[in-house]
């Protein structure tokens, strides 16, 4: 009795992580609940609604108040863009509902790298101090939170997004208002997807809202794969991994061989994509078995053939809300606007000064400055420069959120490089129209390599972390025990094996698993579903992981 009030009560020792026995616990309570309302389309929103923020609330606690606040703020302003006669109005509105939103973002989530960044700037010593947690104690005359550290929400960067694109999406005139802030309220905070994603367009779920919902045996059957598919990917080809071998080699790379950190820094890219894409699998299916379609947010991205396709393959949800939102508003692949060039100026001096000196930062943002005067001049250059500052603005902001450090800012520059460079290197590359078996392995291997090494600027801790793993590249290889490092993890390797293997099985025989599991007999599917419960909670005896991307 006593656990059952702490999975439907605040308590940081019992959040709701879709790989504990607490959330399906929880879930099941719900649902059952859900099953006898659901025809009801105004009560199953409220219900839903209810649910989300106790699932929320059960996530972050207090800071359930940013959420409500975000919701309020964005349903009022869709409706005043709509109802409003001027077009100046309009755009004042959904300005409004951009900034606050980005400086709600910004307070809890860029804090600490705005003012570093500062003090490091201008050689002063400014301390983060919790303005609003300061305003709270205040005002309720306990102190219930801290006011020297700004906590992160969880979950704050997916459904900023959210609320921004509804009243961007109203203010385009591609969607209307919902006329119930309940209705609105469970389109931000439905709580498969709230905390990890994808990021769902109102355009997309709200036509969802107040349908009618016949959960067919099809849906149903498919529901409980991906749900089981999303757990063996976390539990065993990212969790499993990560407390095996991972964790040990990244908590401290000089200890281990280059070799090693090559070994890890693969692992780790199946450790994030079966994260992520696991987390994804199972808010799918989750909604799925309430009745509600979630965007596709991974399309087998290690089979991507360029930088480019990877990113049309990974994080689908954030690629195309980046490029609806920000690559084509300032100026897509075609013009260049004022926006791009004071933000690759700004960001040019500050990422210079950042790892080099002043000077180094001065010569470098005057080259880029001149080459914008010269652009002036040359049309033929201008469309060059304009085509590939949008790309790189994009991916830098798409680093930035996925981290409040400069290690994620080059991490997005690396990628925007590589989009970038394979949009010339395909014009003169001897094997872009070749269809042979080994050209396309060579393009996947290729890509592959690139993505999983400029990811050590997303795992590393620090930047000293991450020179720590290239000197043990660049100088401790160690080739002579690589064979001993291989038998030492051999089950851990095996896993990795396993998992890569079934990422790249063909499109096809993904399906026909699908469709056997599907169609097969309650009892198959029963017995199914405890033997990957067995098999999960097996391999994995170590404490429970949050997802990575929780902190995003």
């Amino acid at each position: 009795m006593n656990r059952f009030f702490d999975i439907f009560s605040f308590s940081e020792e019992f959040p709701l992580i879709f790989t504990q026995a607490n959330f399906w616990i929880f879930f099941a309570v719900i649902y059952l609940l859900y099953a006898t309302l659901y025809r009801q389309k105004g009560l199953r929103s409220a219900y839903l609604f209810a649910i989300s923020l106790l699932f929320y609330y059960k996530t972050s606690g207090f800071f359930i108040g940013i959420l409500i606040f975000s919701t309020i703020n964005d349903f009022f302003i869709g409706k005043a863009i709509y109802n409003s006669r001027s077009v100046l109005l309009q755009k004042v509105l959904v300005a409004t509902s951009v900034i606050v939103n980005l400086i709600t973002l910004c307070y809890f989530k860029y804090a600490y790298f705005f003012t570093d960044s500062y003090n490091y700037l201008f050689q002063t010593d400014y301390e983060v101090i919790n303005y609003l947690a300061q305003w709270a104690n205040t005002w309720s005359s306990v102190d219930y939170f801290t006011v020297d550290k700004i906590v992160l929400p969880v979950g704050i960067s997916f459904y900023t997004f959210q609320t921004i694109s509804y009243s961007v999406d109203i203010y385009r005139k591609q969607i209307k208002p919902l006329d119930s802030i309940i209705d609105f309220g469970f389109f931000v905070s439905f709580f498969p997807q709230l905390v990890a994603g994808p990021i769902v367009r109102a355009a997309d779920f709200v036509p969802q809202i107040r349908k009618d919902i016949h959960i067919t045996k099809e849906e149903f059957g498919t529901a409980t794969f991906m749900i089981l598919k999303g757990l063996i990917k976390k539990m065993i080809f990212a969790d499993y991994i990560a407390a095996n071998f991972l964790d040990r080699v990244f908590d401290v790379p000089e200890m281990f061989s280059g070799f090693t950190n090559i070994m890890a820094m693969i692992g780790y890219s199946l450790q994030i994509y079966g994260d992520f894409s696991g987390y994804t699998d199972i808010a799918i299916g989750l909604a799925l078995l309430m009745g509600y379609k979630l965007p596709v947010n991974f399309n087998s991205p290690y089979k991507a053939i360029h930088c480019g396709d990877f990113w049309k393959r990974w994080h689908i949800s954030l690629s195309s809300w980046l490029k609806d939102y920000l690559y084509i508003p300032i100026g897509g692949n075609r013009n260049g606007s004022i926006f791009s060039y004071v933000f690759i100026l700004v960001f040019t001096f500050l990422g210079a000064f950042a790892y080099a000196d002043f000077g180094i930062a001065i010569i470098t943002t005057a080259g880029i400055g001149l080459l914008l005067i010269i652009t002036l001049f040359s049309s033929r250059l201008a469309w060059h420069f304009n085509r590939n500052v949008n790309i790189m603005i994009t991916m830098l902001v798409g680093g930035l959120w996925h981290g409040a450090s400069w290690k994620f800012v080059i991490w997005g520059g690396l990628n925007g490089l590589g989009v970038v460079a394979y949009k010339y290197w395909r014009k003169i590359s001897p094997y872009e129209d070749s269809r042979a078996w080994y050209t396309l392995v060579w393009r996947i291997a290729l890509t592959f390599v690139f993505i999983t090494f400029t990811r050590i600027y997303f795992r590393g801790n620090s930047m000293d972390h991450i020179d720590r793993f290239y000197e043990q590249v660049a100088t401790n290889m160690d080739w002579q025990n690589a064979l001993a490092v291989l038998w030492e993890y051999r089950i851990v390797f095996g896993v990795m094996l396993i998992g890569y293997i079934t990422h790249w099985l063909p499109y096809h025989t993904k399906s026909r698993i699908q469709t056997v599991f599907v169609d097969s007999h309650i009892i198959i599917k029963g017995m199914v579903v405890i033997a990957v419960a067995i098999l999960c909670y097996q391999t994995y005896a170590a404490d429970f992981q949050p997802f990575i991307y929780f902190q995003f």
